[in-house]
């Protein structure tokens, strides 16, 4: 399930995907910087750029070039601001395309051996009303075909299908 919607000038897109996984199999994955281009659809270009030899942690620098239109890619700075060993993760842009960026990972371990994980990524788009428009054009659309993307890559990796 992926929903976006607008409060107080910034979006919220929530997403939820149970894997078939426990939970320290999902956070050794997910917590994995190096795993997210994997996850990532490859027409976004997205490639890590620094040195990221460690899980994720606290105060962790991560730099990208990421595609954001056809033929434009830009720079992201992400920093890993807060963790909790198989419960969540909270990463922030620091320079990139957006004006703000603050991406909520959280896992929870299901009775059944599975990992229900929930994405919320609160975001403001830079330019008013020019970013809105933006938003509602193509922004909204490529961040849930990301997600989409994502869901399918997991179900075939973790779930078999």
């Amino acid at each position: 399930m992926i929903n976006i919607k607008k409060h107080s000038g910034i979006y919220t897109l929530q997403a939820t995907q149970e894997i078939d996984i426990p939970i320290h199999e999902a956070w050794s994955f997910f917590s994995s910087p190096n795993n997210l281009e994997k996850i990532t659809p490859s027409e976004m270009g997205f490639k890590i750029t620094s040195e990221v030899d460690k899980k994720a942690y606290a105060g962790q620098i991560i730099t990208y070039k990421v595609g954001i239109l056809p033929g434009i890619n830009t720079n992201w700075v992400t920093e890993i601001t807060q963790v909790e060993h198989e419960s969540f993760f909270i990463d922030e842009q620091r320079f990139g395309p957006y004006r703000m960026w603050h991406h909520e990972h959280w896992f929870y371990s299901q009775p059944d051996g599975k990992t229900l994980m929930k994405d919320k990524i609160s975001y403001k788009i830079p330019f008013g009303i020019l970013g809105d428009l933006a938003q509602t054009l193509f922004i909204k659309k490529q961040l849930k075909g990301i997600f989409e993307y994502r869901f399918k890559t997991l179900e075939t990796y973790f779930n078999g299908k």
